[in-house]
């Protein structure tokens, strides 16, 4: 799994071999059954989740009451509570393993020390965030202009793994629609 974050790491910046070695040396292994938490409401996002095997989701509680899926990150991609780890304040999300899942995390107090000790850690950092502000911008715009029938259709075309490995319930709540509409839309498209 190492491989993996050493690809990602590598794609994204050109960091030397001891670098490299001193970024991976702050990742520990971490393997989470399905439907296992790694974080609750109100807990302080304290790790930044490597997947490299399975799926994390990241949701919330509507006032209603009902799931809302924000993120979904499968094999070599990062996932964290963001607004709580960058502020350090108690979560409003939750993170959990939506299959078995092997990941690799960082610590804030880890991720935070290698901005301090690896200058180009700030550039993986920065296109992080760069990736995480897209995507929740094309996701709020997908909500705000397009209706059920097109989300649905541009998850197939964009991410059809979520459509194809996780259940309903779950792809319901990443477009925001019952699982009901859900199975008519699968039946249309």
């Amino acid at each position: 799994m190492k491989a993996q974050l050493t690809e990602y790491i590598r794609k994204t910046i050109n960091v030397t071999e001891a670098e490299l070695s001193i970024i991976l040396s702050y990742f520990k292994p971490l393997e989470v059954e399905k439907n296992e938490l790694l974080l609750v409401y109100g807990q302080t996002s304290q790790r930044t989740f490597f997947v490299g095997n399975g799926c994390l989701r990241i949701f919330f509680i509507t006032e209603e009451g009902h799931e809302a899926t924000r993120y979904l990150a499968f094999e070599n991609n990062f996932a964290t509570a963001i607004s709580s780890f960058i502020s350090n304040e108690p979560s409003s999300e939750f993170i959990q393993a939506s299959e078995p899942t092997t990941l690799l995390y960082i610590s804030h107090e880890d991720f935070y020390h290698l901005l301090e000790i690896i200058p180009l850690w700030e550039k993986f950092y920065r296109n992080y965030l760069e990736k995480a502000y897209i995507h929740n911008t094309n996701r709020l715009m997908s909500f705000l202009t397009l209706d059920a029938t097109e989300r649905y259709k541009q998850l197939l075309e964009i991410q059809p793994n979520i459509v194809q490995r996780l259940p309903k319930k779950i792809v319901a709540t990443y477009l925001n629609i019952s699982q009901e509409t859900l199975s008519r839309l699968k039946s249309k498209c």
